[in-house]
């Protein structure tokens, strides 16, 4: 049997804290990043942006950046969104979210960018 790993988050150290599945990986590289963009265009979801504050994260609550960016089958112009996004709000974190409006959820939800946050 396999050993299980344990994930020390703590709510008093907000740099532990996990953020969705993809957290519990190593950070994704920009070349992960657009495969995962790719595969939410692929699907015919919406993508959207959205950002809060690192202490703010465990909320439901995020911003939405702009509107859903319906329709949208340009790669380039959803990681253009996500770098405005990032400059504007650079002690944001900032997730990358695939509707998927046949099944009205949330197809993809992943940390795009994680702000260092210090108490």
């Amino acid at each position: 049997m396999s050993t299980i790993q344990d994930y020390p988050s703590r709510l008093s150290d907000p740099n532990s804290r996990k953020l969705g599945t993809f957290s519990y990986l190593p950070p994704m590289q920009p070349d992960q990043i657009r495969k995962q963009i790719q595969y939410i265009i692929d699907q015919g979801w919406n993508p959207a942006i959205e950002h809060t504050e690192p202490e703010a994260a465990e909320h439901d609550y995020w911003y939405m950046w702009k509107l859903p960016m319906f329709g949208e089958t340009d790669l380039d112009a959803v990681l253009s969104e996500i770098e405005t996004c990032k400059k504007a709000n650079p002690d944001h974190h900032v997730r990358l979210i695939g509707y998927d409006n046949h099944h009205q959820t949330q197809g993809a939800n992943m940390l795009v960018h994680r702000a260092d946050f210090t108490l």
